[in-house]
Order: structure tokens, then C-alpha cells, then sequence
């Protein structure tokens, strides 16, 4: 579900840019007013765990690779303004450091993955939670909403590549940027992410919140130590695991390169062509380009980048909890 950049005109970048601004600038705003800054660095744990949930690729109907977000399971956790700036963080560090998901794309990936999913996601939790006033409610609220959320933002994906071919074209009626039409995305993001993606999503969002629920029932991502610690063990197990990944072959549906989109079959024939959005655009370099690092082996370079991430995002958040003021502070 990362868009690359090039997929989509620069005109519709900016435009999703400029609606992820406000989102942004709210979010920040109620995460000041409802975290304190004892509890900041739980947002850098939950990022890391989106982080990492993001590196477990799955094999989908179709050839192509999808993997769990788990923006449902941090709006759950911390609520949903924090899962926006969790989230946020994580799939810029991906963007910048990793090249997963383009540079020009953030806003439009964060609109997906960090606003829709997310919001959407917790508030379908909530309306069944407080409906039916159960722990047995609670688990399915927890199942319905990660299900759903994912899948609302792969429809808004599938729409912004749709709507590509439709706006921009060259003089012969090529597309310039995502050559597929509504009528092909859609299908080709939704069935995967239907049958899949959202199962997948549904587990991992399961297990996890049964877990923090069980080791920190009172404070999801508690300061102390002795209650952080499992916590922390979890996140150095899916550090571990996250090899596991590479397993899934292919790429992800809409993410394909500029050198290869021309081949690719996709809704019963191979384009013929590349998009000369595509061969012209904008390309950045990135440190560590799709978490492989040079010079050693793949799994482990998937473990260095799955560790690096995970550290990357852990201190931002220290960072910020260090400048953050407290109430008190404030009033002072």
C-alpha cells in the first residue's frame, strides 16, 4: 500500500500533502493536551511497532505482496490522534531512509495509512466496544475495526491510482503516471486486501492487543521498566523475525518500477508501455534502498534495517519527550 513516487501526478502529491496539514497540525495538538511527557516515548514504541508489522510481507492473490499496518492496533492503544503521528513518523523514516513508499508520496501514504486506517479502524472499535459493553465485544470491535480500517485505506489508494489515468494524459491518450484505471485498481487492491491483507491485519492486531492487555492492563506502554520489559521483548522478537518477509516473492500491486510496470500483467494484459511520468520523474536516493544492506547477506540486512527503524524511531520520540513540557511546566 506504500504508493512510489511517480504513480501519482505532482499535483495530486501536493494536494494530498496539503490535506494531511491540518490532520497533522490537530493531531499534534490533542497529543500535547492528552500525553504527558512521561508517557512520549510509548508513541516511538508504538511506531516501532508499526515499523515492523509494515516488514512482514504476505503473499497475495495475484502474484503481488501485501503486510499488516497496525494502525488500528496503536489507535486502540493510545487513540487515535497518537496512532496519526506513530504512524506518520514511521512511514516517513521508511520513505526517507528505506525507499519504501516515494518521498513525494508521504502525504498521500499517510493519508491512507496514518489518518484513514487508523480513524476509521478505532471508531468502528468504539462503536462496537460501547455497544456491547463485553470483553467478548471489545475482541470483536478489535476484529472488525483492523479488518475494515485496512481495507477502507486500500480502497483509498485504489482510488488515487484510478484516478490517475483519467486526469493525465499525454496527446495519444497515454496515462503520464498510474496507467490503471479505476476499473483495474480497484479489483486488483481490493480482492487481495479483502481475502489476505485484512486477515492478516486482524491477527497481528489480535494477538498484540491480547498481549499488552494481559502485561500492561492498566497502562498500555507504562515507563517503568519491569512493565515495559515485555513489551520490549516483543518488539525484539518481531526484530528477529522479521526475515520472515523476504519469504513472500513478488511485488507489491502498484509498486513496481519504472523499468518493469511496462511487462507487468495486470487486469488480463501487459500495459506495452511506461508512463513517461514514470521515466522522467523524480527519483530520490536512499541509504538503505528497500531494507537490503551492501555487503551482507539479505536476511540480515533485514534485520539491521528492522533494528535501525526500530532505534531510529524510539529516539525521535525520546527526543521529543525531552523538549515536551508538562502541564506544570506550562502554568509555571
Amino acid at each position: 500500500m506504500h504508493i512510489p513516487d511517480n504513480y501519482l501526478s505532482p499535483s495530486t502529491c501536493a494536494v494530498m500533502a496539503t490535506a494531511m496539514v491540518p490532520i497533522w497540525a490537530i493531531s499534534i495538538k490533542k497529543v500535547k493536551k492528552e500525553i504527558s511527557k512521561a508517557k512520549m516515548p510509548q508513541l516511538g514504541i508504538a511506531a516501532a511497532l508499526c515499523f515492523l508489522l509494515m516488514m512482514f510481507n504476505v503473499p497475495l492473490p495475484g502474484g503481488t505482496t501485501g503486510h499488516a499496518v497496525g494502525g488500528t492496533l496503536i489507535a486502540i492503544l493510545l487513540g487515535p490522534y497518537s496512532a496519526c503521528i506513530s504512524v506518520s513518523v514511521a512511514l516517513i523514516l521508511q520513505a526517507l531512509l528505506f525507499g519504501d513508499g516515494g518521498v513525494l508520496a508521504i502525504g498521500a501514504n499517510c493519508f491512507n495509512m496514518a489518518f484513514v486506517l487508523p480513524f476509521f479502524g478505532y471508531f468502528i472499535y468504539k462503536f462496537i466496544k460501547d455497544h456491547t459493553k463485553s470483553s467478548k465485544g471489545e475482541y470483536a470491535g478489535v476484529i472488525v475495526g483492523s479488518y475494515f480500517g485496512i481495507n477502507i485505506a486500500a480502497l483509498c489508494a485504489a482510488i488515487e491510482f484510478g484516478i490517475q489515468p483519467l486526469l493525465f494524459k499525454n496527446a495519444v491518450g497515454q496515462a503520464l503516471y498510474c496507467p490503471y484505471p479505476l476499473s483495474v485498481s480497484i479489483p486488483a487492491m481490493m480482492i487481495p486486501h479483502l481475502l489476505v491483507a485484512g486477515v492478516v491485519e486482524v491477527l497481528f492486531t489480535v494477538l498484540i492487543f491480547a498481549f499488552v492487555k494481559r502485561v500492561s492492563p492498566d497502562m498500555v506502554f507504562d515507563n517503568d521498566k519491569k512493565k515495559s520489559k515485555p513489551i520490549l521483548i516483543l518488539i525484539a522478537a518481531l526484530v528477529c523475525l522479521s526475515p520472515l518477509g523476504l519469504l513472500a516473492t513478488g511485488t507489491a500491486w502498484g509498486e513496481w518500477g519504472g523499468d518493469e510496470i511496462a511487462s507487468i500483467v495486470s487486469g488480463g494484459s501487459a500495459l506495452g508501455y511506461t508512463p513517461s511520468g514514470m521515466t522522467s520523474g523524480i527519483s530520490f536516493s536512499t541509504l538503505i534502498p528497500d531494507y537490503a544492506v551492501s555487503g551482507v547477506p539479505e536476511f540480515f540486512g533485514y534485520i539491521i534495517s528492522a533494528l535501525l527503524g526500530v532505534d531510529l524511531l524510539i529516539i525521535v520520540f525520546k527526543i521529543i519527550s525531552s523538549i515536551k513540557k508538562d502541564k506544570a511546566d506550562q502554568v509555571g
